[in-house]
């Protein structure tokens, strides 16, 4: 039986035959169809089992000459395959170059050379010749790796999205007899097969048999499932018997073990090494990772060169800088390898200790004009940071290290949104026992950071509590001063601004005296003054933050820095000057939504809507009201259902709807509920002010709890007085939105 991914031989000699539907790919059809227009020699490059054969088939169509060069072993008989599949005749004694050259002088034509990997030599050698000796000549080829002439262009050839997936899966479901829907079951089907077109046409033909959930139950050992029950090894012939199967695509290991019979055993080595790697990874990562017994440091990028060319990794560009990706069914196989080899457990070391050693890195780096080059590198190595984990809280005597690890990544969860992630693992890290007390006491004080940020006070508290005391028996002032800001932390956002400030101002005295400053000490200074300007002494506030603002542009920060200038905000706005106000809030809005931070994104726009009704566009600030009452659920409690931060959203809503009345409010609302996160930060950004509005006298002193007249209709303040926090002020980051 035929793979049906792949096109079978025309009767004619010319290109196959299309024996099942042709999903998806429209545009990379018209791309490629583009590229041939343009360049003489195209080399559309990707994966065993991706869709290459069926994309250059349609590409190439009507026109092209297909030649299959797979089942070809010896590299002489390269041209031999082109002469045959011109279907030409020639019995003299002529070498097939001279044959071919002087059949296609003086004409046009186009060359489909598929599967040339193993022969990329002859092959190379080949296309040269005849591109010399034919200017009316192109030839696509299609293969794993480019054949390395001048003017070669690249077309890289992705797996298939989401939704051509599943209606690829759906197609040759129907093709068996079996109806599939869209629905999560299937697309989860479809995303663990990572979109592979092979992929999922062997699996559609097992449905006569299994549902898709049995399917998914049977993924662990995937290749066993897929490999259709026949022997795939590579037959003798040299040519492909016309009608039968093609040798490598009877299954999806032999796919992939096509691609690994033909490395060299460096080749195979790093393959199997790299394995160990989860998602992307860079080029110093895999030097330090792979390199050692049988393959040097400085090897390392030449062979992995090699890996690259031939498709077993695909490179890409992400704001982390150039990256690597293996797709997952082709680690798995270098994984078989490398637990043969018995050396999986000193790789995974070596992958944890790397990882261990960046996260240590990135949290110094977070306190550096780099914050932004850390979030986006923690992003991309957040795969492989989760495998580092994972590896240190299953292993035994190394629970140490996950404690360490987990509270390391502190900026990552509360300071790029991923609390519910962190709190898992750092939950999980400080159940287990430990030898070193200093990495579960941090591991605890970022469990009650995470926990008061989520709104979750019980377990926050009792964190804190257990942290300090054990802090202090042990004689860890670092734990001690932490455990004592993230406490005054939780009183802010429950409004006991007393406590707040006592708790506040004694963390702040124990940072100094052990000489420590960072982006969190600076948060605890934005938390003090918030507490004090929400007790009326805005000259203290303006003090606390101008200071803060001073050292974060001394140090290059810019996450602290965003927060203190919310403060300023409010303070000039409380001074009766709306315009400074304004200024301040844009660059933190614009400093906010650059970190994704939902949470700073969306208290500048609650303030910029008091600012904007104060400046005289009360229909404006309606809308920025409507747009943060979309953002709140995303983040917790609206407001952290705190009174005193409350009152300025009410006092806006009050001022708005005197102006505009009730039905013309709740309309502005709604327009502001449309907007998405990138529209409403847009939409605040772009906004210039009018004429104060009379309602609304410029304040001259603090807002206090409870001002104003209720609180809008679009859920984003209508819990004022609650005193169960969702978050802190300064929290950084939150469920993304949007």
């Amino acid at each position: 039986m035929r793979d049906p991914q792949r096109p079978g031989p025309s009767a004619d000699g010319g290109l196959p035959l299309e024996l099942t539907a042709f999903v998806g790919r429209s545009a990379e059809t018209a791309a490629l169809a583009g590229a041939l227009e343009s360049a003489r020699l195209v080399t559309l490059t990707g994966a065993g089992g991706i869709g290459k054969s069926r994309l250059a088939a349609r590409a190439a169509a009507p026109d092209g000459v297909w030649v299959e060069l797979a089942a070809v072993r010896d590299p002489r008989f390269v041209p031999y395959a082109v002469v045959e599949a011109l279907g030409l005749t020639d019995h003299t004694t002529r070498p097939p170059l001279r044959t071919l050259l002087d059949h296609l002088a003086g004409g046009r034509a186009l060359l489909v050379l598929d599967g040339f990997e193993h022969l990329a030599r002859a092959a190379a050698e080949l296309v040269a010749q005849l591109l010399r000796g034919l200017p009316g000549l192109r030839v696509l080829a299609v293969g794993r790796r480019p054949l390395g002439l001048a003017g070669e262009r690249l077309f890289p050839l992705a797996p298939l999205g989401a939704d051509e997936a599943v209606e690829l899966f759906a197609d040759r479901a129907r093709q068996q007899g079996v109806e599939v829907r869209d629905c999560p079951q299937v697309r989860e089907l479809c995303g663990r097969l990572e979109g592979i077109p092979l992929a999922l046409e062997l699996a559609a033909g097992r449905l006569r048999a299994l549902s898709p959930g049995q399917l998914l139950e049977r993924l662990d050992d995937r290749f066993r499932l897929l490999t259709g029950g026949r022997d795939a090894s590579p037959g003798p012939a040299p040519y492909p018997v016309p009608g039968g199967p093609l040798p490598r695509h009877h299954a999806l290991r032999t796919t992939i073990g096509w691609s690994h019979e033909l490395c060299t055993p460096a080749e195979r080595l790093l393959w199997a090494r790299l394995s160990v790697f989860a998602g992307t990874f860079d080029l110093e990562a895999a030097e330090y990772v792979c390199s050692g017994d049988g393959l040097l440091a400085d090897e390392v990028l030449d062979v992995l060169s090699e890996l690259l060319a031939q498709s077993v990794l695909w490179r890409e560009e992400t704001p982390a800088g150039s990256r690597f990706r293996m797709l997952d069914t082709v680690r798995e196989y270098g994984a078989e390898w490398l637990a043969a080899t018995g050396d999986a457990g000193r790789l995974r070391r070596r992958h944890r200790d790397w990882f261990l050693g960046l996260a240590t890195w990135c949290e110094l780096d977070w306190f550096s004009p780099r914050q932004r080059e850390v979030a986006a590198r923690t992003e991309a190595e957040l795969p492989n940071l989760r495998t580092a984990l994972e590896f240190c809280l299953s292993e035994p005597d190394e629970a140490h290290l996950g404690q360490y690890l987990a509270g390391s990544l502190w900026f990552c969860w509360a300071g790029c949104g991923r609390l519910s992630e962190g709190r898992r693992w750092l939950e999980r890290s400080v159940e287990l026992d430990s030898a070193y007390e200093q990495s579960r006491l941090k591991a605890l004080w970022v469990l009650g950071y995470v926990a008061i940020l989520q709104g979750d006070t019980v377990p926050a508290l009792a964190a804190l509590r257990e942290c300090r005391e054990q802090a202090e028996r042990a004689g860890d002032a670092t734990a001690v001063a932490y455990a004592e800001h993230r406490t005054g932390c939780l009183a802010l956002v429950t409004d006991d601004m007393e406590r707040a400030e006592t708790l506040l101002r004694s963390a702040l005295g124990r940072y100094q005296e052990i000489g420590e400053l960072n982006s969190n000490v600076l948060m605890g200074q934005v938390e003090l003054a918030m507490a004090r300007a929400f007790q009326g002494d805005l000259p203290e506030a303006v003090r606390l933050c101008e200071d803060v603002r001073r050292v974060c542009e001394d140090h290059g920060e810019r996450w602290a820095r965003s927060y203190a200038l919310y403060v300023l905000a409010y303070a000039a706005w409380q001074g009766g000057d709306p315009v400074t106000a304004r200024e301040l809030l844009a660059d933190c809005l614009e400093h906010a939504h650059a970190f994704h931070d939902l949470l700073g994104s969306v208290l500048t726009i609650e303030l910029l809507a008091l600012v904007t009704v104060t400046q005289g566009d009360p229909a404006e600030a309606a809308v920025l009201q409507g747009a943060a009452g979309r953002l709140w659920p995303s983040v917790g409690l609206p407001l952290f259902g705190s009174a005193y931060y409350n009152a300025p959203h009410e006092l806006c809503a009050a001022a708005a709807r005197e102006a505009l009345g009730e039905a013309r409010y709740g309309e502005c609302l709604k327009e502001g509920a449309a907007l998405d996160r990138r529209a409403a930060v847009a939409r605040a950004l772009g906004h210039g002010g009018g004429r104060p509005l009379r309602a609304l006298p410029t304040p001259r002193g603090p807002v206090p709890p409870g001002d104003g007249e209720g609180a809008g209709e679009s859920g984003a303040g209508g819990d004022a007085g609650k005193r169960e926090p969702a978050a802190s002020p300064t929290r950084k980051g939150g469920e993304t939105a949007g």
